[in-house]
């Protein structure tokens, strides 16, 4: 079970989670499990403690809705008392959770706190009433001021807006979570302010998709410490790049006004990174697929983006084998792969999800077909990945640290997002601590990974 770490007293109710899916249902998590202790309830990290066990699903596709329906099944097992939320608590796939769970005690979708909430006063109410915002409250002074987080202290996710406007073929995230709402920039840097001064040294900036962050408000001006800005991603990324940590772009499609927050990368004030899922290059695909965005001119755009700021690293990820791919479109998409130079690449065989619209597209193409085009897509990438990589040994580069043991220490660069991506190691390095930063020369690399030395202080001198 997810769950964080707290000291627990046998006089309060004890709530235990599991939080399956992306990082945006992650947050969704962090927000009920603050909400949960401000209210004074502890976190069970068992299922034997619990009083009630809330179950976050994910219901992107297939396999993870199998995930999450395992989940439900073991937290009825081994607890009996469960509450679901999430992005498989809607329709079809909600009525599939109580048909198979009928015990179960509330089924709500995604960002419902309230319903969650609402289900765990109903069946364990809170031993201390909550008291108006005006009163003192001393249980506020259990839970830290960036609120309950599931990720280590030095990174944390920064979601800026909910559901999303396109409707991709293959995607029924909006049928799930709906439009596009963003938060209030004044709202989304206020929380990030709170996550710095509490130790975090990267945001992780995510949504479902950034660039079009605002668009929903008409990019309504707000103001952040005096200072007029409006309601879009280039200037959340301005007053960001003032806190002083790394901030890395996630989910961002490839609109013209991307352009502008390219220079913010180049003067350093945010990370040369950027998340852009291109999905695929044919231009027959992404018009059968639904792809929003300026896809055309792309490999015009990553060119001059990459004269502007060299160190820019692009991640992507890419579907093959849609329904109605043929050899020329996959050759076209190796084709743009090599062309592109991108660094950091992640790819799926597309599958079938209940209720998105691909699924009634023809010519769906047969798994062995879509198994030998996954692997010749992979091998091309590799080779694009290892040259990418073996071109940064001896460069310095700063490296944040995630984990440390006896063998050891593993860390990322700015090319790195968490989880996603490759990581830093420091063989028979120890003498650090998870959320330093070290100045690092590159020693060595594969496919995905690094392997580097601290430079010492001493390095220098003279």
């Amino acid at each position: 079970m997810s769950s964080t770490p707290t000291n627990s007293s046998d006089s309060k109710q004890k709530v235990g989670f599991v939080s399956l899916g992306c990082p945006k249902a992650l947050v969704d998590s962090e927000r009920i499990l603050t909400q949960l202790k401000l209210e004074g309830y502890d976190i069970s990290p068992s299922y034997d403690d619990a009083d009630v066990v809330v179950v976050n699903t994910c219901g992107f596709i297939d396999s993870a809705k199998q995930e999450s329906m395992d989940a439900i099944s073991e937290a009825m097992k081994e607890n009996g008392k469960v509450i679901v939320t999430g992005c498989m608590g809607k329709g079809s796939d909600a009525e599939a959770i109580k048909a198979a769970n009928p015990g179960v005690l509330s089924v709500s979708g995604p960002a419902d706190y309230d319903t969650v909430l609402g289900a765990v006063h109903e069946y364990i109410p809170p031993v201390i009433e909550q008291k108006s915002a005006a009163e003192h409250n001393p249980l506020i002074d259990l839970v830290p001021p960036q609120g309950i987080k599931l990720t280590p202290k030095h990174y944390a996710y920064l979601k800026i807006s909910e559901g999303c406007n396109h409707r991709c073929t293959f995607c029924i995230i909006p049928a799930m979570r709906g439009d596009l709402v963003s938060r209030p920039i004044s709202e989304v840097v206020d929380e990030a302010k709170k996550l710095v001064a509490a130790g975090v040294r990267e945001l992780l900036v995510i949504s479902q998709d950034t660039s079009a962050y605002g668009v929903d408000v008409k990019y309504k001006l707000d103001f952040v410490d005096g200072q007029a800005h409006e309601t879009r991603m280039q200037d959340l990324a301005v007053a960001l790049g003032e806190l002083g940590v790394w901030v890395r772009l996630h989910y961002v499609y490839p609109y013209p006004h991307v352009d502008k927050v390219i220079p913010l990368m180049a003067a350093g004030k945010i990370l040369p990174y950027l998340d852009i899922p291109f999905q695929h290059a044919s231009p027959r695909i992404l018009k059968l697929m639904k792809r929003p965005g300026n896809q055309v001119k792309v490999l015009e755009r990553i060119k001059a983006w990459r004269e502007i700021c060299p160190e820019l690293v692009i991640r992507s990820t890419f579907i093959v084998g849609f329904p109605g791919e043929t050899e020329e479109d996959f050759q076209m998409l190796l084709d743009w792969l090599e062309q592109a130079q991108l660094d950091r690449v992640g790819c799926f065989k597309y599958s079938p999800v209940d209720g998105a619209t691909a699924n009634e597209l023809p010519e769906h193409v047969p798994e062995d077909v879509q198994q030998e085009r996954w692997e010749r897509f992979m091998q091309t990438q590799q080779r694009i990945s290892t040259a990418r990589l073996q071109a940064r040994i001896g460069q310095e580069m700063e490296v944040l640290i995630d984990e440390v043991d006896e063998q050891g220490a593993v860390g990322r660069c700015y090319a790195d997002a968490p989880e996603i991506d490759g990581k830093v190691y420091l063989d028979g390095f120890t003498d650090t601590f998870p959320g330093d930063a070290l100045l690092v020369t590159i020693t060595g690399a594969d496919e995905y990974d690094l392997w580097a030395e601290p430079i010492y202080e001493d390095d220098t001198a003279g």
